[in-house]
């Protein structure tokens, strides 16, 4: 390992926060662990609704074997395991992991766990399909691609529309030229979900069926909600446990101007918003917008839960997108159309660029070939922060209240003490954040 270990930084007088990337040789990357006439044998940690479609899709794969399930509510766990003779239930994903018979594990379980359960997961040489956002926090960010990189572990991040042939045709079209030098991109979701909101639960003990306790984790302690507990579509309500909607949305949306551009880090980050419109439980704001500045580049998220008038591609109650604006016109999409809007003469939508980008397969299935060949896939988590730690900085700065200075070389906030500390998390005990891998 080589490299200098920066600790510009001090945190609560202890860690250095984003001390300097983790250099590694390439050689490191990419370990595979399973020869490819074995069958690779998966746990499951988090199975509810995104968790057992992920594993669903890898077990079409017939090179595969479901090992063991881990969840905190029993009845998550029984249905993977009563009519499957020697798969394994587990409460606690500590346990799991422990399982020599386990070569590689789906994490999909709540937001404010993936940091930790990823770590540990690479740290015991377990292969990783971490469902998105990969974190809440943006030391977080660096702790998990530092942990792959550390343990040379191959890792996927589930943001499955990567693979859509849609999408890579916008990236062919970015990258021929043909809109000119891009200087802005626009991506947005709405979801006009109503005055209430996600509703509001009763007032209830936790049932025998959860461990409500393990369901926290190393977030704060809260009283039980059944809304909070029930799945993502719900607990985005929360920012303790989910980051609000723009970490469980805006990935998808990011990845396409990240992967056609090809961009790092932000230099700069904004965000404001409010709880205003929307009710019901929960504190997540219900419209946020996120500015990031990078060079020769303007990037803008913005999210609305009660209205998306305006955006071409809405329906129903529902819209996303990105716009890609250049010299010579736009480019807009979403995860199955595009369109473009000349600017200038000469610019023909028909005149379709080579196709450069090849077609995409399923998620899961790219993951397990690459744990067979012992190589990357291509939502790994060194490309992954890319998109993640934007969001994670992005948060950052509306729980602040202000713009906030990142230096992309040496991967750490600057000219701000208060949001350098803030950038890392304080977790519940007995539970401690990893930040032995915030530096090499």
């Amino acid at each position: 390992m080589s490299g200098s270990t920066r600790r510009d930084v001090l945190i609560s007088g202890a860690a250095a926060f984003m001390a300097g990337p983790i250099l590694l040789p390439s050689s490191a990357f990419g370990r595979g662990g399973t020869p490819a006439n074995d069958k690779i044998g998966l746990g499951l940690i988090g199975a509810g609704g995104m968790g057992s479609t992920n594993l669903r899709q890898c077990l079409a794969d017939p090179g595969t074997e479901l090992v063991a399930v881990c969840d905190v509510q029993q009845h998550r766990i029984d249905a993977w395991t009563k009519d499957r003779p020697g798969v394994k239930g587990y409460r606690d994903y500590r346990e799991l992991l422990a399982d020599p018979g386990i070569d590689a594990v789906i994490i999909a379980t709540p937001p404010h766990w993936h940091c930790l359960q990823a770590v540990d997961a690479a740290a015991a040489g377990k292969h990783i399909y971490l469902q998105k956002p990969m974190t809440l926090y943006p030391a977080e960010t660096l702790a998990v691609r530092n942990a792959m990189r550390r343990h040379g572990v191959i890792c996927q991040v589930g943001t499955q529309i990567h693979q859509a042939a849609n999408y890579r045709r916008v990236v062919d079209w970015v990258r021929s030229g043909k809109l000119g030098r891009v200087g802005r991109v626009e991506t947005f979701w709405g979801w006009n979900m109503g005055a209430a909101g996600i509703g509001v639960a009763p007032q209830e003990p936790p049932p025998a069926d959860i461990d409500f306790e393990l369901w926290l984790g190393p977030a704060p302690e809260c009283a039980f909600n059944r809304k909070l507990v029930n799945d993502a579509s719900q607990h985005c309500s929360w920012m303790a446990y989910s980051g609000g909607w723009t970490p469980g949305m805006a990935p998808h949306l990011l990845d396409l101007p990240v992967w056609a551009l090809e961009l790092g880090f932000p230099e700069q980050v904004s965000c404001f918003g409010g709880r205003d419109i929307v009710g019901g439980d929960g504190d997540a704001p219900d419209t946020q917008d996120m500015m990031w500045r990078y060079p020769g580049l303007t990037m803008r998220w913005h999210f609305s839960q009660f209205n998306h008038h305006g955006y071409e591609f809405g329906s129903g109650t529902r819209a996303l997108g990105v716009y890609f604006h250049g010299l010579n016109g736009t480019l807009r999409a979403n995860y199955g159309t595009k369109e473009i809007v000349a600017q200038v003469e000469g610019l023909d939508p028909a005149d379709e660029p080579a196709q450069v980008i090849p077609a995409g397969g399923v998620h899961e299935i790219e993951w397990l070939d690459c744990i067979r060949k012992g190589s990357q896939p291509s939502c790994n988590a060194d490309y992954h922060a890319k998109v993640d730690l934007p969001i994670a900085l992005g948060n950052l700065s509306y729980r602040l209240g202000r713009t906030i200075r990142f230096d992309p070389q040496a991967e750490r906030i600057v000219g701000d003490e208060e949001a350098a500390r803030l950038a890392v998390p304080e977790y519940r005990g007995p539970w401690e954040f990893p930040k032995e891998y915030l530096r090499d």
